[in-house]
């Protein structure tokens, strides 16, 4: 199984733990007191961060990330954000949503209030910009309460292929992306979305 890039943090030292603690269990019973819990952690982190290969959809804009459309706004400036929950069960890597050069890639200081939260707006953020076929577009990586680190895999300057790995959230949050002006989003609130796989946008 594939693991996500920027999670050795987390894991490698829960693995260890757990490791060492099954062996002193050989010696002693009640090492399986935090044996059992710790190696069960090591389990529930590795499905948490799995990062599986997936074949692309067909679309202009592809969704971003794996998750439930929480809401479909429209924008002042004429955009529309759509907002995809990441619950913390879902894949935690987040793709391209279209083909392109990224123009920028902002790390915005915020709180870390529930990614469903109304105020999450205000939340730890990284802001991304692709220069893409349909002009600039922008998405945000949203922190959210268990969600404490974003993890960019691209820098400004870099190109970009549809559906391409370009960063992960730890276990969960949100991920918005404002289509442009003219198109309308072909995914309704409550349906489910897979990166790199969901089509977006109406063709």
């Amino acid at each position: 199984m594939r693991l996500a890039r920027g999670v050795s943090p987390w894991l490698l030292p829960t693995a260890a733990t757990a490791a060492v603690t099954a062996l002193l269990t050989r010696r002693n019973r009640r090492w399986a007191l935090a044996a059992v819990p710790l190696s069960a952690l090591t389990g529930g982190m590795l499905w948490f961060f799995r990062d599986p290969d997936r074949t692309p959809g067909h679309g202009r804009v592809l969704s971003p990330a794996d998750g439930v459309v929480q809401s479909i706004d429209p924008w002042p400036d004429g955009r529309t954000r759509v907002a995809i929950f990441m619950n913390p069960l879902n894949v935690h890597v987040n793709r391209a949503p279209l083909a392109g050069n990224v123009t920028s890639v902002q790390h915005v200081a915020g709180g870390f209030l529930p990614a469903f939260n109304k105020d999450s707006d205000q939340n730890e953020r990284v802001v991304w910009h692709f220069e893409t076929a349909l002009g600039d577009i922008e998405m945000v990586q949203i922190a959210g309460a268990v969600a404490r680190r974003i993890v960019p895999y691209l820098n400004a300057g870099a190109k970009v292929e549809q559906a391409e790995r370009i960063g992960l959230i730890r276990l969960g949050s949100r991920v918005d992306l404002y289509l442009p002006e003219g198109i309308s989003p072909a995914v309704s609130v409550g349906d489910k979305t897979v990166a790199g796989v969901t089509r977006i946008d109406h063709g």
